[in-house]
């Protein structure tokens, strides 16, 4: 009998997330019949509409109908914003009858708000990590492109729900088949979970100095309590002086100039995926006054944080 596999569209989700995890099944089963078949589903039963505008209908209502194994709850930039005790009994029903519970995207937030990722390893996009981290703080979020923990599988959704179904053919199916539907993509490999969602910092800033490399993945990796430029130079053995020079000449910046917008960034992402004030953001973001926050967020954005905050909130 084919794996039904259930696909819950939450309102805004990612149409790429999404698409990029039923076309895998689709190839498999032209390759070698009927070994998957899904069911697209809403909270209400109606149509959804994804984040790029396009809406899709649904086959039915969450709660509707015999069940597939595995549930995959499909999200995007509002994850919670239709969440409520509803949908958090119908996810803790189907828990307890054994279904395999799954997000794309940021469909983790939605389990880890019903209490479902307690001890579970679990992922979502890179943009939305660390949001996740500061609402979750007790549960264990990598940057893997998927995840499969005992009865938990999360992806980092866009082309990682690719990766996420051509393992799960693999597992299922044997490796051979997931090369053959791998091909029809055009991809030149299959990427293991623990392939990195970003690009190396070497790609990302066009960098081939080591020294600096290590540097700004020091800085991305401590940006609430900031590293002085001292400290960073004797991370990597070189003067505080050469290390400025090394900044000037790659990055046409300074360390500390540089440090301060990844942490600006970091705090743009917290106040458009959380709901942490203003204070709780600059602290989290390494800026002990929340003054010198606002001046510096407004120098970046040409707008405050909660000016910015509203705006970018959906109308």
């Amino acid at each position: 009998m084919p794996q039904t596999i259930d696909f819950l569209l939450l309102p805004g989700f990612s149409a790429m997330g999404f698409i990029s995890a039923i076309e895998p099944l689709r190839v498999a089963n032209r390759f070698r019949g009927p070994l998957y078949r899904w069911r697209v589903l809403s909270l209400d039963g109606g149509a959804v509409q994804a984040s790029n505008g396009m809406s899709v209908n649904a086959d039915g209502a969450l709660g509707e109908g015999e069940h597939g194994r595995l549930l995959l709850l499909v999200a995007g930039f509002e994850p919670l914003a239709c969440y409520g005790l509803k949908l958090q009994h119908m996810l803790r029903r189907l828990d307890h009858e054994g279904v395999v519970l799954g997000g794309i995207d940021t469909g983790a937030m939605v389990l880890a708000e019903a209490g479902l990722l307690d001890g579970h390893r679990a992922t979502l996009h890179w943009e939305a990590l660390e949001a996740f981290k500061e609402r979750y703080p007790r549960l264990q979020a990598t940057q893997e492109l998927f995840e499969i923990d005992r009865r938990r599988i999360t992806c980092a959704g866009g082309t990682a729900s690719i990766d996420l179904m051509l393992d799960l053919i693999a597992q299922a199916h044997g490796s051979e088949l997931a090369v053959q539907v791998s091909e029809q993509f055009v991809l030149g490999r299959i990427r293991p979970r623990q392939d990195h969602q970003r690009m190396q910092i070497a790609t990302r800033y066009g960098l081939r100095n080591k020294k600096l490399v290590k540097v700004i993945g020091e800085m991305e990796r401590n940006t609430e309590l900031p590293l002085n430029t001292q400290v960073l130079a004797d991370g990597v053995q070189v003067t505080r002086r050469q290390l400025e020079r090394l900044f000037r000449l790659h990055l046409d910046d300074t360390p500390s100039g540089f440090y301060l917008r990844l942490r600006l960034d970091k705090a743009r992402q917290l106040l458009r995926q959380t709901d942490m004030s203003v204070l709780e953001v600059g602290v989290a973001c390494g800026f002990e006054s929340a003054s010198y926050f606002t001046r510096c967020y407004r120098a970046r954005f040409e707008r405050c944080p909660r000016e910015d905050r509203r705006l970018a909130l959906p109308s």
